[in-house]
């Protein structure tokens, strides 16, 4: 099982390091800031630093999670499994925030933290079971 819950945890940080690329990168992009729900290329180009600052955000949790899970791999379990839990459950936490600004969010939050929910499972189960 803990190979799977290091499978998946990669899984999440590559969606994440996906999401720091379209934030961080291409928020300018009406194909971009509409699957973010911004009304407007102005409304993109007014929050276009903030959308940068997450998109790190995103990235450096993605980092934690994949050094996570290639420390789980080798064997280092207590510190692997440690950065991969706080990585995901991070992610998983992030995307219930977004849940909070309504409707129109739980798709994108649902999608933020469907495998970052998965691989916590995984994780716990694997560690503590």
């Amino acid at each position: 099982m803990l190979i799977a819950a290091a499978v998946v945890t990669l899984l999440a940080a590559v969606l994440h390091v996906g999401i720091f690329a379209m934030e961080s990168f291409g928020w300018r992009r009406p194909t971009v800031w509409r699957r973010f729900n911004v009304a407007d290329q102005q409304q993109a180009d007014a929050t276009r630093d903030l959308a940068y600052n997450q998109g790190f955000y995103n990235l450096f949790l993605a980092i934690a999670a994949i050094v996570g899970a290639v420390l789980l791999l080798a064997g280092a379990v207590p510190v692997g499994a440690t950065l991969a839990i706080t990585a995901t459950a991070s992610m998983l936490a992030a995307s219930l925030v977004l849940t909070t600004l309504g409707r129109a969010f739980l798709r994108p939050a649902a999608t933020q933290g469907a495998l970052p929910l998965v691989a916590l499972v995984l994780l716990i189960a694997s560690v503590v079971g």
